[in-house]
């Protein structure tokens, strides 16, 4: 554990995590490859007809400003082309070309070994959970900047009830243990229990007095 705290602060971890996984992803890729970025283009792009630079922002996570560099780029190695949409005359589109479809595949099985390496890091019970909670972090953020959702507000813990001073009980008479009630439940002998050898039959309770003269 780092004594500087950066351990437990989740902008540094991400950025160290971005820094691993753009490592293993361009040692994967090698030279004169596509980078993740244009990978991500693409990506975007591949099975389309065409998107909107605003489309590949939200796609993407790329800001406009870099991503109009990047489209610039990408237009001048062939990788896609740009044109006038079909239904605003105003409105550019970009279209993955054929050099960029080639690229493409060329790159899917490297990105592939890369993301596969990175979560190799990972043990398999993990990897799942480290991809959706990814997934959901960036949802989140995306509703909360289009304005869909308003961010959590955290929930003030309640204060802790204060406890109610206990009566002490006054002295009072003790209850003789043999109450009434218990005296009913318990199994008392038959009468002829323990009576001489012969007696059974007599009546036990009210035996003859004999009057005396």
């Amino acid at each position: 554990m780092s004594k500087n705290g950066l351990d437990e602060s989740p902008s540094h971890l991400l950025h160290r995590v971005l820094q691993i996984a753009l490592d293993i992803y361009n040692a994967e890729a090698g030279e004169d490859a596509l980078s993740q970025r244009q990978y991500a283009v693409l990506k975007a792009l591949e099975g389309t007809d065409g998107l909107s630079q605003t489309d590949l922002v939200k796609l993407t996570g790329i800001d406009r400003s870099t991503l109009a560099d990047l489209v610039s780029r990408m237009l001048a190695k062939a990788l896609v082309v740009r044109e006038r949409s079909a239904t605003d005359a105003r409105a550019n589109l970009v279209r993955i070309a054929e050099g960029g479809k080639t690229a493409l595949t060329d790159m899917e099985p490297r990105v592939l070994a890369a993301d596969e390496k990175i979560l190799s890091l990972l043990s398999p019970p993990k990897r799942d959970s480290f991809v959706k909670l990814l997934r959901k972090l960036t949802s989140a953020r995306e509703s909360e900047l289009s304005g869909e959702v308003k961010p959590r507000k955290e929930k003030v813990p309640k204060a802790p009830k204060a406890e109610k001073p206990v009566r002490e009980k006054k002295p009072g008479k003790k209850k003789d243990k043999f109450s009434a009630k218990k005296m009913k439940k318990l199994p008392f002998p038959p009468l002829s229990e323990g009576a001489a050898p012969g007696a059974e039959g007599e009546d036990l309770v009210h035996a003859p007095i004999e009057k005396t003269t």
